[in-house]
């Protein structure tokens, strides 16, 4: 069947849902060999895919994956997720790692799905790990601590078992210097399925179809984002540039815009000043932001991203207010003592 849909996507023809649905059962099946699943999804990655097959893929992986056991009082929560795809290349530190510390030390549920490093030195998974966060939490180990201390990791290997039978699939695309659908789907596939999103893609053009399918995939409150590195994007709020940005509200509609980085009290600042390195160096770096002792520009990074993602969980009015109250839950202790929370 496999065969048959790489044909019809080299005629440009797009997939229907049920043919979705059918090419995922084929994917998952470990019968199937690892080259025929490479030809299609190198096949669909060339034929560029759309918002709805994005979704439909992201719905099916979903069907599919555990279940954390959330309680009532938890699904009643605006529940944050902020994440990046990756794929900038542009090895910056851990920016929506430390800003979903911050989110949640203001009081918002944050659910970090997330994984090991793929495209950089140091994924959100490696630098937790080297803050001394557990990051092999149980599917009710996370519940409990998401309810608890409003912050729980999903690390997204023990959350997606069917993976491990895509992935030969993937190497053989990635050796052909092919991107597929599953660099876009990790964002996609919280298992905690957050009512509110903050994504970070690598290119503009991007943010539009991922806004609008997240709001197919039923987050109530999302904003994707691309920002302006020089001739480069990266895929978080940009400090050194103008940000391209989709968002959509329950109370307004879906809008498309620009943010320029004029509207916030930023210091000058280049891209090696963001640049990151390993778990370790990554960890030190989240540790002196969150103790309030790097004061530069990686600081206003983070304001910036938090003052956002604060947005985007209703938390308050506008992105400059959200990075007031950002520096305020840094500046007083409260993200040092989240962190410590944490990983005690």
């Amino acid at each position: 069947m496999l065969k048959i849909f790489k044909h019809q996507l080299a005629q440009s023809v797009h997939l229907t849902d049920e043919q979705v649905a059918d090419a995922v059962t084929q994917l998952v099946d470990e019968t199937i060999p690892a080259e025929i699943k490479a030809d299609f999804l190198c096949e669909l990655a060339r034929k560029s895919e759309t918002p709805a097959e994005i979704a439909a893929f992201a719905r099916e992986l979903r069907a599919r994956a555990i279940q954390p056991p959330l309680d009532a009082e938890t699904r009643a929560r605006e529940i944050l997720d902020v994440c990046g795809t990756g794929g900038d290349r542009l090895n910056t530190f851990n920016i929506s790692t430390t800003v979903a510390i911050v989110c949640a030390a203001a009081g918002v549920t944050v659910a970090k799905h997330g994984n090991r490093a793929i495209t950089s030195q140091a994924g959100s998974a490696d630098v937790l790990e080297a803050l001394g966060i557990r990051i092999e939490l149980t599917p009710e180990e996370a519940a409990r601590s998401l309810r608890d201390h409003q912050f729980a990791f999903f690390f997204a290997p023990n959350y997606h078992p069917v993976f491990k039978h895509i992935n030969p699939a993937r190497k053989i695309c990635a050796a052909r210097s092919q991107r597929t659908i599953f660099n876009f789907l990790g964002p996609l596939l919280n298992p905690a399925r957050p009512t509110a999103q903050l994504i970070g893609v690598p290119r503009p053009e991007l943010c539009e179809t991922f806004a609008r399918v997240i709001r197919s995939l039923g987050v109530r409150r999302g904003m994707v984002v691309s920002g302006r590195v020089g001739e480069a994007w990266l895929d978080e709020l940009s400090t050194l540039g103008d940000t391209t940005l989709a968002e959509f509200y329950q109370d307004r509609g879906f809008s498309v815009s620009a943010l320029t980085p004029d509207h916030f009290p930023l210091q000058p600042a280049v891209l090696a000043d963001l640049t990151g390195g390993d778990r370790h160096a990554n960890a030190a770096i989240v540790r002196r932001l969150l103790s309030y002792e790097d004061l530069g520009p990686r600081l206003d990074a983070v304001l910036l991203n938090a003052g956002a993602a604060l947005f985007v969980a209703g938390k308050v009015k506008s992105v400059m207010a959200g990075w007031d109250l950002a520096r305020e839950v840094i500046a007083t202790g409260q993200a040092r003592a989240k962190l410590g929370q944490l990983a005690g």
